[in-house]
């Protein structure tokens, strides 16, 4: 990494988004070059509809985004399985050792985007546990309870007590990516925890707290699941993220959705940040004085964690103002995504050279 302090420039070595959503079809097309023109490699959620739960989904699902990668761009995408109750132990092995299937994803039933297919109870799945923790496959874990009687700020909180504790007493070789963590709670959590334990870290998170949504009014723009929380869980985030800890590492959670989902009387969960992923890290990491840790944040310790090489191409972020735009245009004009910061200033860009 070069950090030249007069001339406002960092050189990093090539970050990787270790959290993706990027749907499918239409919409995937015109969201992938966000985060393709960025980063490197990508973990690639697989809850669509239907879930990506077959290794000839993914591969299907893998050869539908190479085709939508824009010419001269380098960009890997890392499939993952999606478990259900009935998930089998062979097909996620087969599919671990052939390279298709880099980790499998744990969505609570019902507890966000698609996940109705999930896991309705972790004990179903104690076989696919124990093969993961066998041939070191990671488990990629959406980490909130479901029961409507624990409030939907404490549903992570919940989960880690209830069901990532017990599942580690049961499987403590088990390596684990506790996603989008949203809790001081969580952080703290992984802190103690053995190496096999890491989570990502979204730009939103760092950002915004539980007021973003109410500011005005009903804001769906900031609505993500897990829900964004109160500030000192906020700035505890903020505190991990630029810790050099390799515990902690980016994963954005970009989750597009058209304007007609988000602002609806049903809004989808889900902050489409890949736009402007890396200069929205960059802004936490400068006004934290932790510029010489985002590399190893957004470049380093995920690739590490997966045991994958680092990235050898590089990228260069100037300190320049820029107002980021308030839409994202798709097919139409009454057809957008809101970007994450939609309408203000972010003081860091990428260079084009």
């Amino acid at each position: 990494m070069n950090i030249d302090p007069e001339l406002g420039k960092i050189t990093l070595r090539q970050p990787d988004d270790w959290h993706l959503h990027l749907r499918d079809g239409e919409l995937m097309k015109h969201v992938l070059p966000a985060t393709a023109s960025i980063f490197r490699r990508a973990i690639v959620m697989p809850n669509l509809n239907p879930p990506i739960a077959s290794i000839q989904a993914a591969n299907e699902y893998r050869k539908r985004i190479l085709s939508s990668i824009p010419k001269g761009v380098s960009f890997t995408p890392l499939m993952t399985a999606y478990l259900t109750d009935n998930s089998s132990s062979a097909v996620l092995e087969k599919g671990y050792r052939e390279g298709v299937f880099v980790a499998a994803k744990l969505y609570p039933a019902n507890s966000t985007t698609n996940s109705e297919e999930g896991v309705s109870d972790l004990r179903n799945i104690d076989s696919v546990f124990e093969t993961m923790e066998r041939i070191g496959m990671p488990l990629l874990i959406h980490g909130e309870v479901t029961d409507t009687e624990i409030d939907i700020f404490d549903r992570e909180a919940a989960f880690i007590e209830r069901c990532l504790v017990p599942l580690l007493v049961s499987f403590p070789e088990l390596k684990v990516v506790l996603e989008h963590i949203t809790t001081e709670d969580a952080v703290q959590f992984v802190k103690q925890s053995s190496s096999k334990i890491a989570a990502t870290i979204t730009a939103h998170h760092l950002h915004i707290n539980r007021n973003a949504m109410f500011n005005g009014g009903l804001r769906s723009d900031f609505y993500c699941l897990p829900v964004a929380k109160r500030e000192h869980h906020r700035l505890a985030l903020r505190k991990a993220a630029t810790s050099g800890l390799p515990c902690f590492f980016l994963g954005t959670d970009s989750a597009p959705h058209e304007r007609r989902m988000k602002e609806s009387s049903c809004g989808c969960a889900g902050i489409f940040s890949a736009p402007f992923a890396i200069q929205s890290y960059a802004e936490v990491f400068d006004q934290e004085g932790a510029l010489d840790r985002l590399e190893s944040f957004s470049s380093e310790f995920g690739a590490i964690f997966y045991g994958m090489p680092l990235n050898q191409s590089s990228i260069t972020l100037i300190k320049k103002p820029h107002l980021v735009p308030d839409v994202y245009p798709l097919k139409s004009e009454s057809n957008f995504l809101v970007p994450f910061h939609a309408g203000e200033t972010l003081n860091w860009t990428v260079s084009e050279q």
